[in-house]
């Protein structure tokens, strides 16, 4: 059982904010400060020393990337911080900013849709807070879309896989997600670390990193 955490939300849409404070302390965590623009971000993370931070990336009084903006300046003041980012839309450069903060690790990006997906938000969050790498399975899609050579060398089935190591998941979440064995799992990670000419890793981390970087070239 994950334990609880004390967590930093910036969110400027209050129902949302509220939404997301209710969800939170619904899986045991504790909510230390619910602010609604970047500036408070940053005050409230000094003041509270949070286990996370969840924020969006559109914040007063830009509505563009101040939330983002915050988050990467929390992590270069403190690269062991977990920040896990919000996002209404696809955007493959916000990404690419988090996981390029400290050494990657704790970081995560999730568009908004996923938060309705109660459980799978729940899994991100402690994910991230316990040093994970968590990345919107639409960003995965959209990096697989935009690549064609060797990506062409894998099979549906190992694209699958892929996307799916992409978002941090075990090999155990994998096959459970494929309805297949552990064994499988492992054998397709092999193949596709191989066909991307990719050093085989064991920590899951490193795995999604090195994947990731690679889909970003």
């Amino acid at each position: 059982m994950p334990h609880a955490l004390k967590i930093v939300l910036a969110e400027d849409s209050v129902l949302l904010r509220e939404g997301l404070v209710g969800v939170l302390a619904r899986f045991g965590h504790e909510v230390v400060a619910a602010v609604g623009d970047a500036e408070a971000l940053k005050r409230a993370v000094v003041s509270h020393g949070p286990d996370l931070v969840v924020t969006d990336v559109r914040m007063p009084p830009g509505q563009s990337d101040e939330g983002l903006r915050a988050a990467l300046d929390l992590r270069a003041a403190n690269p062991s911080l977990p920040v896990l980012v919000l996002s209404q839309y696809v955007q493959r450069a916000y990404a690419a900013d988090l996981l390029d903060t400290g050494d990657g690790t704790g970081v995560g990006y999730l568009l908004k849709d996923r938060i309705g997906q109660v459980e799978q938000f729940a899994e991100a969050v402690d994910r991230v807070a316990a040093g994970g790498t968590v990345v919107d399975p639409e960003v995965v899609r959209l990096l697989l879309r935009r690549r064609s050579d060797p990506l062409a060398a894998l099979t549906p089935r190992e694209r699958e896989v892929l996307a799916l190591v992409a978002e941090g998941k075990s090999n155990a979440a994998v096959a459970r997600d494929l309805v297949v064995t552990e064994a499988a799992v492992g054998k397709h990670i092999g193949n596709i670390l191989a066909k991307l000419a990719l050093p085989p890793a064991e920590d899951t981390h490193r795995r999604v990193l090195a994947v990731l970087a690679y889909l970003r070239a």
